[in-house]
């Protein structure tokens, strides 16, 4: 009788259920764990089995903590999922479970290592590891005037001209105008000038409508963009009411950007410190292998990158409901701590509003996947932000200004998520996924990490690595994290990731739109 760990992980000794690595066939008699057989039903993998018997309400756990509750009797080698296991409501948390906060002292990264990429250096001291020109609407009124003067310096022409400028990149959007001008404008204020001042822009341009409630001249004002920064000088603002209309605005869009081009070329790549990166870390698309291989695997790169001096931020904050309490563990004083708990009942609130619940957040592929209960989603999440303390928590686009391991408050929708991490100053991503991704975001390069190896090689063209490795026991969730980590330095200083190979990047700016569309 072949044994079910042939086919499945346990994950924690005090797991109630096992993880398939691959599909578990039907039809045979299959030996647990503890000498006991089953009959075998077809189960995907990723998916889950029982590994003992549990009652009808008893706790089920993964990772060794909750992940929901049995909605009827499971008996050994049972498929978990959906239709026998829900969400059900978390057990409360010890008061103590993160009253001991970690000694900022004695886990403050080591010194930067002697380690170096080859990025553009801004006056500010902040480093670029890629250097556009953007074109940034204020509103959606002026996104396809923004669009055409950036589509006339598509082509090859460009890079033989000016070597040193990866592309013009067009920022546009679906707000700006029958907004709330107070929260919400301020959001979108907060974001647009964060790309303004991102260290991968080497210049750019701001076109309004002219009449829209996100006025260009206060998100200048507001946002302190009349300053000059970084070796740019006042932002060139455009209105197109102003200018006479679109074929106006776009050619004097054209010739602004002309008049930017020399000045951001002159920039060269010169040898930087890993302390000058600042990682996104993402995931979308995510199966029952994400949290087993590609997340631990890029905690791992996370933890190195901290220890060398650098920067990574997690994010999504409905997708660490359930977790949050390890990542408080973390906080590296009580005020980080109660900041990240905040978030927490801000969403259970703001949800509530809509006549809905944060524990509904996993989707259709992730059920697909094997991922049943937000709980077991986002212990699989956190696992990207790997062991270093919290040392930060920001809102959403909010500057990143503390190096260490940090956290950013946004949705889980990856293009939103992804846009304020980039917005806050992330100039290298690393976005994992187990059922496939289409994913680019434009200035920040993004690295994909295909959590299986089946997605790797039917997606090869859009994977950089596969963390599915892991599982097919030719390699290990530090080896990967170590591939993660050098393929991050690399593609830092000027290697293409897949998603800029295919294009990828010039949609996918989504600022998160709070409150009604008046």
């Amino acid at each position: 009788m072949p044994a079910l760990m042939e086919f499945a992980a346990v994950l924690h000794p005090d797991d109630s259920v096992a993880v398939l690595k691959k599909p578990l066939p039907a039809g045979q008699t299959i030996t647990l764990p503890d000498g006991t057989g089953f009959h075998s039903r077809a189960v995907p993998p990723g998916h889950k089995v029982a590994l003992r018997r549990i009652a009808a309400g008893e706790p089920v756990l993964k990772y060794g903590q909750y992940i929901g509750r049995a909605s009827q009797d499971i008996l050994p080698g049972d498929h978990v999922h959906s239709h026998n296991l829900e969400a059900g409501e978390l057990p409360p948390h010890s008061p103590a479970f993160a009253a001991a906060a970690p000694n900022a002292s004695s886990l403050t990264p080591s010194s930067p290592a002697l380690r170096t990429f080859p990025g553009f250096l801004r006056p500010s001291g902040k480093v670029g590891t890629r250097n556009y020109l953007a074109v940034i609407s204020s509103v959606n009124c002026s996104a396809s005037v923004s669009r055409y003067v950036a589509d006339a310096f598509k082509g090859e022409s460009l890079q033989r001209e000016f070597s040193n400028i990866d592309g013009v990149i067009a920022l546009t959007h679906k707000s700006g105008c029958a907004i709330d001008p107070g929260g919400p404008t301020e959001l979108l204020q907060r974001v647009l000038a964060g790309m303004a001042r991102h260290p991968n822009i080497g210049g750019y341009v701001l076109i309004g409508l002219g009449c829209e409630v996100n006025q260009v001249s206060s998100l200048v004002t507001n946002q302190g963009l009349d300053r000059a920064l970084d070796g740019v000088s006042a932002p060139v603002v455009l209105n197109i009411q102003q200018a006479g209309g679109v074929r106006k605005t776009v050619n004097a869009g054209i010739a602004a950007v002309r008049r930017l081009l020399p000045g951001a070329n002159a920039l060269q790549r010169t040898p930087q410190g890993l302390d000058k990166l600042v990682l996104a870390l993402n995931c979308g698309g995510s199966d029952g292998h994400s949290g087993c291989t590609a997340n631990p695997a890029l905690g791992c790169a996370s933890d190195a990158l901290v220890a060398a001096g650098g920067t990574s931020v997690l994010a999504e904050t409905p997708e660490i409901y359930g977790a949050e309490h390890l990542l408080a563990q973390r906080a590296v004083n009580p005020q980080v701590r109660i900041s990240l708990l905040e978030l927490i009942r801000w969403w259970e609130a703001h949800v509530a509003q809509f006549g809905t619940s944060i524990d509904n957040n996993p989707s259709f592929g992730n059920r697909a996947g094997g991922l049943t209960t937000i709980y077991e989603k986002s212990l699989g999440a956190i696992a990207k932000g790997g062991q270093a303390p919290l040392q930060a928590v920001y809102r959403y686009a909010e500057e990143i200004k503390d190096p260490g391991f940090c956290f950013m408050d946004t949705p889980g929708y990856d293009p939103v998520s992804m846009t304020g991490l980039v917005a806050g100053g992330c100039n290298i991503a690393v976005f994992t996924t187990g059922r496939g991704s289409a994913y680019g975001c434009k200035p920040t390069p993004c690295i994909k990490v295909a959590s299986n190896t089946p997605l790797y090689r039917h997606q090869q063209d859009d994977m950089d690595i596969n963390a599915g490795t892991i599982l097919d026991g030719t390699g290990t969730v530090e080896s990967v994290g170590r591939e993660i980590f050098e393929r991050i330095i690399a593609i830092a200083g000027g290697e293409r990731t897949k998603s800029e190979e295919c294009g990828l990047g010039d949609e996918e700016f989504a600022p998160w739109m709070l409150g009604p569309t008046l």
